[in-house]
């Protein structure tokens, strides 16, 4: 069977084969409602596909997206992969997605192979980008939104959560209950101390902590993000002679392994041990107890983020303020703090 071709869709439709190009790519040029009715009828009748692989070669862009994320096993940042995926589908793209493992080489890897596939842009969401993955976008002088992290390295256009703000919220909440104080289960070494989100839920905390005149020194735990070494880590905490009346962890993924090390240890939470995280995954709702968390509406991140990339005046210079769009936190009461 002979292939069927745009030059067949234009005769079917009675119009031509630009017309035929403008219904298919939604553009540059405007088409008739009736006209493109005629064209998605004969293309539907002919059972036409694009070449996709041709369209790329003349634009020189695809109907890809370039998606980098730290680890999508972690559940915040896998729920945040979905949520751009189904924001591109909004915009007839589709989401290429690499796992940089907190590896700069990775992240760098990815960078050069998305780029070279002429993705329509990148969506990148970067522990610490290093000044080669910098220097690897300026080069390309690709279209890129940063999403949830804003490292130094890079002055582009980011799209974050108040973590600053939404960290305070949780810490206020918890010394409303009346705990002495409230310990933090942060980072480690290696978190960055500007642009990441873990260092500004750190010093929301610090800050919360300062307006009740309760000191911080010794109250602060490093941790990677995820639960099990979290979990580990809270075996160490909750056993020791100094047990803190409340934690405020960095992410939901701590919070759940702190509960875990609690449950083990038979400390009772709330009665024992308040617990509070940070992300709202949807975990957080069937942990054991539920968890108090702070969240953020990621389903229009992914969407502002999508939107930026593929918006023609996204490189168009402007103030840093005007090119980082932050959502609010809110805050997530749930048994764990020792609400009802």
């Amino acid at each position: 069977m002979a292939k069927v071709t745009r030059d067949d869709v234009a005769r079917l439709a009675g119009t031509s084969t630009a017309v035929v190009s403008y219904v298919i790519n939604n553009g540059p040029r405007p088409v008739a409602p009736a006209t493109r009715e005629r064209v998605l009828a004969a293309i539907k009748e002919l059972g036409y596909r694009p070449d996709r692989v041709a369209q790329a070669m003349a634009s020189r862009r695809t109907d890809l997206i370039g998606l980098i994320v730290p680890d999508a096993r972690q559940p915040f940042f896998g729920e945040m992969a979905h949520a751009v995926e189904w924001a591109a589908a909004e915009r007839g793209k589709m989401v290429l997605v690499g796992n940089s493992d907190y590896v700069g080489e990775r992240e760098v890897h990815y960078l050069r192979a998305f780029l070279g596939m002429r993705v329509s842009g990148l969506i990148l969401v970067s522990h610490a980008l290093n000044d080669l993955a910098a220097a690897e976008i300026e080069a390309w002088d690709a279209r890129v939104v940063l999403l949830h992290e804003r490292p130094e390295a890079i002055d582009d256009v980011a799209v974050v959560t108040d973590d600053l703000g939404g960290a305070q919220l949780a810490v206020r909440h918890l010394l409303e209950h009346g705990y002495e104080y409230v310990a933090c289960m942060g980072g480690t070494a290696e978190t960055p101390a500007v642009g990441d989100p873990v260092s500004d839920h750190v010093e929301g905390w610090r800050r919360a902590m300062a307006e009740s005149g309760i000191p911080t020194e010794g109250r602060l735990f490093e941790a990677p993000y995820n639960r099990y070494d979290a979990y580990r880590i809270a075996l160490e905490i909750l056993s020791g002679p100094n047990r803190p009346p409340a934690i405020f962890c960095s992410t939901d993924d701590q919070a759940i392994g702190v509960l875990r090390a609690a449950r083990e240890l038979r400390i009772d939470v709330p009665g024992e041990l308040a617990v509070a995280g940070f992300d709202d995954i949807k975990e957080a709702a069937l942990a054991d107890p539920p968890l108090t968390t702070i969240a953020s509406d990621r389903s229009a991140m992914a969407r502002a983020a999508v939107d930026l990339v593929l918006d023609d005046g996204l490189r168009v210079a402007g103030s840093r303020r005007e090119r980082l769009k932050v959502f609010p936190s809110r805050l997530v009461a749930r048994r764990s703090c020792g609400c009802a």
